[in-house]
């Protein structure tokens, strides 16, 4: 019995020296990317993440007019090649939704290019197409929705993200620091609009910047640059002569699920009941 006790005691002393290199490590890794959560805010200029460009004298707002989007994709065709997004029908920055509403139905029929039968119809999936499935049909109305990473005042992204990857700028943009970005995906089950998506090549979270790289220039964001139709509006809303502060004032705008409490700075016209 007592030859079995002293083998008991030295394999627990064997299995506690193991267990207590384990914590120190854990612990040590923890604490390397806890610090470098912390520091990282420190780390931003307090004139903006981009040389030149002071972000506490703009504050960015976005609209979009449904009334005008006539679905030919072009803004997700540009923020593909301006962003480097995969060539596939399965990952966007931005996207479009149909919104089709039949004779005796109550409920919009919905559906994006990323749908099957649109990429069948395209050809491709690296071209983007609405296919013409109701043109024998008895259509009451229909229009399209354009959609993307609405900027929130109050994102739920920031607020789960447990490096500081992703953050609120100052004037008004939600980033992600892919240098810090660790790939827990906790903002992509966070937002509400489905705005994120994950780059299983980078290992990292992507959405919509605004294309920040652009309007930090003077230039407009690709999607708003090529749009045909003016569907989509970028501006200043400290500018009261901006495209949005025209937007904002001369319509009475709307933003998506304003129950969840995100308080995005992505406005609407033109929306209806069944749009989320």
């Amino acid at each position: 019995m007592k030859q079995e006790n002293d083998k008991t005691r030295s394999g627990r002393r064997t299995f506690l020296r193991a267990a207590g290199t384990a914590v120190v490590a854990a612990a040590a890794l923890v604490g390397a990317r806890g610090a470098g959560a912390e520091q990282k805010p420190g780390t931003r200029a307090a004139t903006g993440p981009v040389e030149g460009y002071d972000w506490s004298k703009h504050n960015w707002g976005y609209g979009i007019d449904a009334y005008r989007c006539i679905g030919c994709l072009r803004c997700v065709e540009a923020c593909k090649a301006e962003n480097g997004v995969s060539l596939d029908a399965h990952h966007f920055r931005t996207w479009v939704e149909r919104y089709v509403y039949l004779e005796g139905e109550k409920n919009a029929r919905v559906d994006s290019h990323s749908d099957p039968d649109n990429i069948a119809a395209s050809g491709s999936e690296k071209e983007y197409r609405f296919d013409n499935r109701y043109k024998n049909a008895k259509v009451e109305k229909a229009f399209f929705v354009p959609k993307m990473c609405n900027h929130c005042s109050r994102p739920s992204c920031v607020q789960v993200c447990p490096t500081g990857a992703t953050y609120k700028t100052k004037d008004g943009a939600v980033l992600i620091d892919h240098d810090h970005c660790i790939g827990c995906q906790y903002c992509v089950q966070a937002c509400p609009y489905g705005a994120r998506f994950f780059n299983y090549e980078k290992r990292v979270t992507e959405k919509c910047t605004w294309c920040y790289h652009r309007i930090t220039k003077g230039l407009n964001p690709a999607c708003v640059e090529v749009c045909p139709t003016g569907a989509r509006i970028f501006g200043d809303m400290n500018d009261e002569e901006s495209p949005i502060s025209a937007f904002l004032r001369d319509n009475r705008v709307m933003v998506l699920k304003p129950e969840q409490g995100n308080a995005p700075t992505c406005f609407y016209i033109g929306l209806d009941k069944d749009v989320s």
